[in-house]
């Protein structure tokens, strides 16, 4: 028996990147393994933590002891390392699709996600998506998800109430934020049912968007 979908609606669209549009898991255990090892943790302790965040909030929860301005200074080398390394950068299944459906459909969404214009630019292109015309980038946030700084500037540059946003996220972090600016999540992918999305599928194939009439966007997911 098919179960009935879940419909969702909303006025603008929230996209986290890694996790969510973009499969950088290859990239991102590389190099935060040999983080790790270089600092005596435990790889997999340390990727606990790390999905989601801006690196220097990751390091600030490990380390906390050491200065802010060291941990910007690592984040800032393995930012770099992380740009120019796009082996086994690849799309979410269905987020080609979704993308276009987006646009096609001149829905309002933004991509909101912890990496930088850089890196972000270099993954989106990696795997063969288009670049959102409205991003907000770790350029543009002070604080990190967790926090819910970036999405609720996702909803103030698309000039949409946080209620009437649904973000896509993949990890606690990510969820966490989005719950915190007061919008509903679909959580992407087998990290984020266990953080308590408002709703959960494996990947971008199992939502389907509908804009009426009204300019409201209907998400069909699941």
């Amino acid at each position: 028996m098919t179960a009935t979908p879940t419909v969702l609606s909303a006025r603008a669209l929230l996209l986290d990147m890694d996790g969510t549009l973009v499969n950088s898991d290859a990239v991102v255990e590389r190099i935060w393994r040999r983080w790790a090892v270089a600092h005596g943790f435990d790889g997999d302790e340390v990727m606990a933590v790390a999905h989601g965040r801006q690196g220097h909030a990751t390091m600030a929860e490990l380390l906390p002891g050491r200065p802010d301005a060291e941990n910007r200074a690592d984040n800032a080398r393995m930012l770099a390392e992380e740009t120019s390394d796009m082996d086994g950068v690849v799309p979410v299944p269905g987020a080609a699709a979704f993308l276009d459906s987006l646009i096609s459909g001149a829905v309002p969404h933004a991509l909101v996600t912890s990496a930088d214009v850089a890196l972000s630019t270099g993954r989106m292109a990696a795997a063969g998506l288009p670049y959102p015309e409205v991003r907000v980038t770790a350029e543009n946030v002070g604080a990190s998800k967790p926090d819910p700084e970036g999405f609720l500037k996702g909803a103030a540059e698309l000039g949409v109430a946080p209620a009437d946003c649904v973000v896509f996220e993949d990890s606690g972090a990510g969820i966490a934020a989005g719950r915190a600016a007061g919008m509903r999540v679909v959580g992407i992918g087998p990290r984020a049912g266990q953080h308590g999305p408002t709703v959960h599928v494996p990947d971008l194939n199992a939502v389907r968007v509908e804009v009426l009439a009204s300019g409201e966007i209907l998400l069909h997911v699941g």
